[in-house]
Parts: C-alpha cells; structure tokens; sequence
C-alpha cells in the first residue's frame, strides 16, 4: 500500500495537468517525477506524463514518458501498454504498437481494456496490410455489440474485399445504433462502397430498426425522414404501420399539424393500428377537447380492451385536469382505472380519481378510492399519499384513533417517504398513543415495510486489485478510468466508493447520481437502514461556505437552500437546461441580470452564473423574493420557483383546507413532485445535520 499513500502527493498536479495541459502543468508533474526517480510513484508521474500528451493528440511526445512508466507500472501495466501502443500508432509506427501489444489477451487476462487493446492492435495491424489478423483478432471480441468493433470489422472486411461483411457491419453500427459517434462514419463508409459498385438496398427491418431506434432516443427530428422513406416505397401491407411511424415522429419533432392532416387522411387500417391511429388523433386534439373526445368515443366503441384506450383515457383525464374540470377529469381517470387497474397507469388512475373526488366533497367514493389504493396497490408510489389523505379524511369524521392508525401506518412503512413526515407531524398533533381494536382497519394489517434490497459496504476489500488499480488511477487524475475499475469490481463497496471518488474529484453530480442509481428505493429506509456514509453522499454538501453565508444573509435555512439545489443541479455547477436555466440553482438569465442589478454585483454577465457563489448568491436572493411574495409560505415559494409566480396565483384561487391540500392539487405533475421532493430533502438534511 506504500505506493498509493505516497502517490496522494501526485494527485493535484495531475488533476491540474489533465484538466489544463499547460506548460506549468507539465513541467511540474515532470519535476515531480525527476525527484522520485527509482520509485514506483515515479512511474505514475510519467504515465500522466504520456497520458496528457496523448489527449493532446502529441503521439511521439507521449513514447518517452509512457516507456519510462512502463518497468515499474506494476498494477497499471495494462494500461500503460494500451497508451503506448496509441501513442506509436499516432506517430506513424505500427509496427512498434503491435509489439507492445502483443500477447495482451494472456498477460492481462481480467484486464478491463482487453476489448480496447483488441481495437487498437487490430487498428496497427490494418495500418501495416495485416487486415485478415486484424479481422480475426476483432471477430474474438465482437459480442456484446459495440459500435467501434463493428466499425473496425467492416474497415477489415473492405481491405480484404469481403464487400458483403463490409456492408454487414457498417450497417450494424448505421442502422441499429444510429446515435453512437461511429454511425456517420459508417455511412461515410457505405457511401464509399456504394461508388464502385451499386449496392443492395438495406431491408426494412433494418431501416425500420434505425427509425425506432431514434425515437427511442428522443432524435424525432432525425426519424422524420426515416419513416418518410419507409412509407414511401411500402407495400400495401406495410403502409399504415409506416404512416403511423411518420406521424408519431412528426408529431414528436413539433409537426403536430402536419401529423394531425396525415392521420386524418389515412383509410381505416382496422385492428390495434385503428386504436393507434385514434390514440394519437386524441393527443393531437389537446387544445380542442370536443374533437378529442370524438376520437376517443371513437376509440371506446371499436377498441375497449386496447392499450391505445388506457393511453387516450390518461390523456383526457389530463386534459381536463389542466382546464380545471375536476369533475370531467375525475370521471376519465375513474373509468382508466377501471378498465386497466393492471396496467401501467391503474395505480396512478385509481389515486388521482379519489383525489379530485375528495377536492369536489364526494366523501364516499373517494374514500373507498383511497383504500382501494392501499389495498390494491401498496407498493405503488401513490399509496403513501392514499394512507396520509385517508387519515385526514378520519380527522374530519372525528375518529382521530383511526386517523392514528393511518398515520401511524404510513410512517412506520414508508420511511422518509414525504407522506411520512406529513403523518409524524399528524400524529404530533393529535397525540400519539395505542391504537384500539375499533379503529384497526384490516388493510393496514397487509402492509409491510418496504425494505431496500441492497447492502452497502463503506470499507472496500483491500485485497481486491481492482480496487488498488482505482487508488492509482486515482492518484494519477484519471478520474474515469478508476471509476471503470470499481464498477468492474461489481461488490458491495463499489457504488459508495465510485461516489467518495466522484466527490474528491468536486463531481458533486455524479456522485450523487452513483449513489441514487445504486439504491433507488432510499427513501423507504431509515436512517439506521444504511451506513451514514451513503446518506451524506445521498445528501451532500458542497459549497457550504457560500450556501451557508447567502442563505444567512437572506434568512433561508440553508438546508431548504441544499435541497433546492438538489433538487436543481445535484449541485453541478455548469448545469445549463434546455430552457437555458443556468447553474447549481438554475437561474434564467433574466432572473440572473435582475438579482444582479438588485445586488450591484460589479461587472456583471451571464458567465457568472456558472461561479458558484454568484450563482448562490444571486439563487438565495429570488428565493427570498418569492417567499416574501407568499408571506413566507415555503410551498408557494418552491412551485414558484418551478411553475412561475403567474401560475401559482392562479392555483391560489382556489379553496383548500391547508397547505398540503394545494400542494397535493397542483396540476403540473413535475411542480408537485418538486415542492415535495425538496421539502423531503431539507427534512433529511435536518435529520442528518443537527446545525448548519
């Protein structure tokens, strides 16, 4: 372990060299290697030595220092062959690449860059007219699928004039995996091919495959054309599966009227494709809600067991829901989720229908809703909020012992789910106490605490070398690459470690992405349910100085601040939006320039939101506007923040019991889901931190 302690001291300059690759940068993690000569930390120092220089694209520059890493590279071997290799290649010398790379599969048998050196061995192989050893060494290493790979193969097979494997790999990467960085170089490649000789024309199963293949990576715009070429030479048969395709795509890419004209115009294609057809007429017809429910009556007669229907129902539920026909909404989601409470959307039906009936005072149907809820689907993410509102509804019929129960229930299962906390406070209220046998309801005896599946290790296996390879790629910078490692170990510890990596590195975002991926459930345990590391990486702190000050000065508790910011950025701080909301508390240039002026912040521009404590600063100031606004009323202050000030005084006109029956009746499912979540982060922060 000696060298990973002394090679801490390597850390910041090879962060700084990796990150800026200047000069100074330079020099210094070359002094540093001069004055460790003959030790093994000197061999990391010109292994990011070469490193930098190859990301600079200096090939011949990087040789020197990656043959100077590699007789003490110990357990970074791999790698240091695997760069050296690159860096011949880049100056010209294929035959020294394939040298140094020979043998890698043997030497390095549980190596993560097997795959990679395969790829760049095959690739000085081809430079050096050895193409049939490039192909066959390729083709060991074509499963799983991957779009270099398959780039490389088809660059093999043309130099051995196999034209037909050629086109079969190039189509691979163009067609099946349209938005890899390889795929306008396949087509570069097929448009080669296509010079000397005509050639076959794709299937349409290929095409077909591209087509769906974007619009399941949100690419709309590019499937446009696709499914215009599919439609255009498709056989009878095949034409009003072709023109759905084109209208779901134009539809997706803002061409709802185009698609709306051309679904209109298509005959009748009978059976599911007819439901399709009137399910996308349905969410065309938003803004005219007669029309809409023409196609979904429509749609009802022709097709009543057909998913199209669940989906065309959701979306007349919604959009009467957003015009403020609680009763027309209530009535849409009551029927979905009467006829699919199996599907996708039973749960999320089943909850919103008692939620308006409870809003209008239809007392009864809602309740046998709501408790339909917990009995139907407990695991549902509805169900917590079914058990808190069923306690209220106790409340309100004076039964505070079964009100206890509910809340009680709700608490003790759902963890620091943001009903939980609703329902501790309730039970504050009316007082804690034994349940009586009366007040037991039945359905609550079926519930059962969800519990995460799972377990978390803080401490690593020291024994484990991949770990000791992450210390040192660590140590050298390489912040991705050590990431690769730990994922690769695959072990209890590897999440919680791929996090403290991320966070060292100031990558507050990926680390806590790591960690929401690796324990989704996180809300439904207690505290005592995971080691206290993984909360505080699930609830950081960074920028605390800046947090702290600014939240004082405008008097925010700084935990409210964390949590919007969590909830904003997970505190990266050069986070733009697709609505060019910018930095850790996504502010709009707008509000940014106003907050600016307000608080004569010298010099100002745009950039400066990407600072973070300009971006605090100016994020903590509209926050305090905003709760000022609503007399300090958190929950009109954060769906502000989300929605606008405009529609939140149009939601305030309507009449609520308290608070939490506004934030519950908030029309925009993501305003809502917001104000709770961020209300539920600064609830953990407060648990987690006892004092700012």
């Amino acid at each position: 372990m000696r060298v990973f302690v002394a090679s801490t001291d390597l850390r910041p300059m090879a962060l700084q060299l990796l990150q800026s690759r200047t000069p100074a940068a330079y020099a210094g993690v070359e002094k540093y290697a001069q004055s460790h000569a003959g030790q093994d930390v000197a061999s990391l120092a010109w292994f990011v030595l070469g490193y930098a220089h190859l990301l600079d694209q200096q090939g011949a520059a990087a040789i020197p220092y990656l043959q100077k890493a590699r007789p003490q590279a110990g357990e970074l071997a791999d790698y240091v062959d695997l760069y050296l290799a690159r860096a011949h290649s880049e100056a010209g010398d294929s035959k020294s690449a394939i040298s140094t790379l020979y043998g890698f599969e043997e030497k390095y048998s549980t190596s993560i860059l097997r795959r990679d050196a395969a790829l760049e061995e095959a690739a000085a192989l081809l430079a050096s007219q050895q193409p049939a050893r490039a192909l066959e060494l390729l083709k060991t290493h074509r499963t799983p699928p991957r779009a270099d790979m398959e780039l490389a193969i088809g660059r093999a097979s043309v130099e051995l004039q196999d034209t037909a494997a050629a086109i079969d790999a190039f189509r691979r990467v163009y067609f099946t995996m349209p938005i890899s960085a390889e795929a306008s170089a396949a087509e570069s490649e097929l448009h080669a091919l296509a010079r000397n000789q005509p050639l076959v024309p794709a299937g349409r199963e290929l095409r077909q495959e591209r087509a769906r293949a974007l619009l399941d990576a949100h690419h709309a715009a590019e499937a446009v054309p696709e499914y215009r070429s599919l439609l255009a030479d498709a056989p009878r048969e095949e034409q009003p599966a072709a023109t759905l395709g084109l209208a779901n795509a134009l539809w997706l890419s803002g061409h709802a009227h185009e698609a709306s004209d051309l679904l209109r115009k298509m005959p009748d294609p009978g059976g599911e494709l007819a439901a399709q057809r009137l399910y996308y007429l349905v969410e065309l017809s938003r803004s005219d809600p007669r029309t809409a429910g023409d196609y979904l009556s429509q749609l009802r007669a022709s097709a009543p067991q057909s998913p199209w229907l669940a989906e065309a129902l959701l979306t007349a539920a919604n959009i009467y829901l957003l015009r403020d026909d609680d009763g027309t909404a209530s009535r849409f989601y009551a029927e979905l989720a009467g006829r699919f409470p199996s599907g996708p959307h039973g749960p999320y039906a089943n909850w919103k229908a008692g939620w308006l009936q409870f809003r209008m005072g239809d007392v009864e149907n809602a309740k046998q809703a709501f408790e339909r809820q917990i009995a139907l689907f407990p695991t549902s993410a509805e169900a917590s909020s079914a058990l808190y509102w069923r306690g209220r509804m106790a409340e309100e019929e004076k039964q505070p012992g079964r009100a206890r129960a509910y809340y009680l229930a709700t608490a003790q299962n759902y963890g620091n789910d943001y009903y939980s906390e609703l329902s501790r406070r309730r039970l504050h209220d009316i007082g804690i106490g034994p349940v009586a046998p009366a007040d037991r309801d039945p359905l609550l005896e079926q519930l059962q605490r969800k519990q995460l599946s799972l377990h978390f290790s803080v401490d690593p296996s020291p024994d484990s070398v991949r770990y000791q390879k992450s210390l040192l790629l660590e140590n050298c910078g390489m912040i991705d690459l050590a990431a690769r490692e730990l994922q690769a170990a695959n072990a209890s510890w590897s999440a919680p470690q791929i996090a403290r990596l991320f966070n060292d590195a100031g990558e507050y975002n990926r680390a806590l992405r790591t960690l929401k991926q690796a324990a989704p459930g996180y809300f439904t345990a207690s505290l005592d349910n995971l080691p206290r590391e993984i909360w505080e990486g699930l609830f950081p702190r960074p920028y605390w100085e800046a947090l702290n000050r600014y939240a004082s000065e405008n008097g925010l508790d700084p935990f409210l601040v964390a949590s919007l910011i969590r909830q904003e950025s997970e505190f990266n701080a050069a986070a733009i939006s697709r609505a060019n909301a910018i930095g850790l508390m996504q502010l709009l240039p707008s509000v940014g320039r106003k907050m600016a002026r307000e608080a004569k912040v010298p010099r100002y521009n745009t950039a400066m939101l990407l600072e973070p404590s300009t971006n605090v600063e100016l994020g903590t100031r509209y926050l305090r506007q905003l709760l000022e606004k609503y007399n300090g009323t958190v929950e009109y202050a954060l769906a502000a923040y989300n929605a606008g000030a405009d529609r939140v005084d149009s939601w305030r006109n309507h009449h609520y019991r308290d608070i939490q029956e506004f934030v519950e009746d908030i029309p925009f499912t993501e305003t809502r889901d917001y104000v709770q979540a961020v209300l539920r982060n600064q609830q953990m922060y407060q648990q987690l931190y006892p004092a700012p």
